[in-house]
């Protein structure tokens, strides 16, 4: 058992997410960075699918009662076992009596903690990914007791080397495609998504992230169609709306532009006062 002494701002049990419920109105959730996810995953020898925590902007206070292994991957907010640093990206040794805690955010948003077997917590819909109204909890608590899968074998590899991909917190190259909608922009709309260089508002969450800078839209709103993690929506006011893990199924906003799945991930790990550029691919 894993005792949450403390949640963090924001800390949410994930896995890949709810596939094949779109169409009865149901999100796919799931990591918003699966990269970061499935290395953390991966290190531990976990399937990617496996369910972690995951933490945004503050790390959670964690007290082990297993003997265990974790790896820690994603922003760095440096962990610390029992008062002593821990690297990101590296299976670590948990023994039962063992805290994990977490400090100051140094770089990136959302960190990601996987346990070797992953967490046994509830499936709702082939998925543990917690979401208010579809999950009993939308969020991990204080004093939770989380349970993982302990009947599974983990050799330690300790002279493993993992290759990082830091393009996820240094990039602002946020690439796209061509939403169906694009083509009903003007010119001189279409040169100013590549031209203009935005900003992160403080409406960022796991549904999605909002833009400072607007364009000026003369666009009539379409008839409500599918939408997508990723999906770029333009709304009457000219503001963009970049849609996340979380957010809904379809929509009635003009889709200009849509997110490459490796640009969903870099956008996951920024926030408010970040600056990004879509590119087209």
């Amino acid at each position: 058992m894993i005792k949450v002494l403390h949640p963090g701002f924001y800390s949410t049990i994930q896995d890949s997410g709810r596939i094949g419920f779109q169409q009865y109105g149901v999100p796919y959730s799931g990591v918003m960075d699966i990269y970061s996810a499935a290395l953390a995953n991966h290190t531990l020898g976990n399937k990617e699918s496996a369910s972690v925590i995951e933490m945004t902007m503050t790390g959670a206070t964690l007290q082990f009662y297993y003997d265990t292994y974790i790896c820690i991957s994603g922003a760095d907010m440096v962990a610390k076992i029992n008062d002593t640093n821990i690297m990101l990206n590296k299976s670590i040794k948990i023994i039962s009596g063992d805290k994990l805690t977490f400090g100051k955010l140094k770089k990136g948003f959302r960190s990601y903690l996987a346990v070797s077997g992953g967490f046994k917590t509830e499936t709702i819909m082939n998925s543990q990914s917690m979401y208010k109204g579809i999950t009993t909890q939308s969020r991990i608590s204080k004093n939770d007791e989380l349970k993982i899968n302990t009947n599974t074998y983990y050799i330690d590899n300790k002279h493993a080397l993992i290759k990082v991909n830091n393009e996820l917190y240094f990039n602002d190259k946020i690439e796209v495609f061509k939403g169906p909608e694009f083509e009903l922009l003007s010119k001189n709309q279409q040169e100013f998504l590549f031209q203009m260089t935005f900003t992160i508002s403080k409406d960022n969450n796991r549904m999605a992230y909002q833009l400072l800078e607007t364009l000026d839209n003369s666009l009539e709103p379409i008839i409500t169609s599918a939408v997508l993690p990723g999906t770029v929506q333009l709304t009457p006011s000219g503001k963009l709306i970049v849609l996340m893990r979380d957010c809904q199924t379809t929509g009635g906003y003009p889709r200009v532009l849509q997110l490459k799945e490796s640009a969903i991930n870099i956008l996951a790990q920024k926030f408010t006062g970040n600056v990004i550029n879509f590119k087209l691919v």
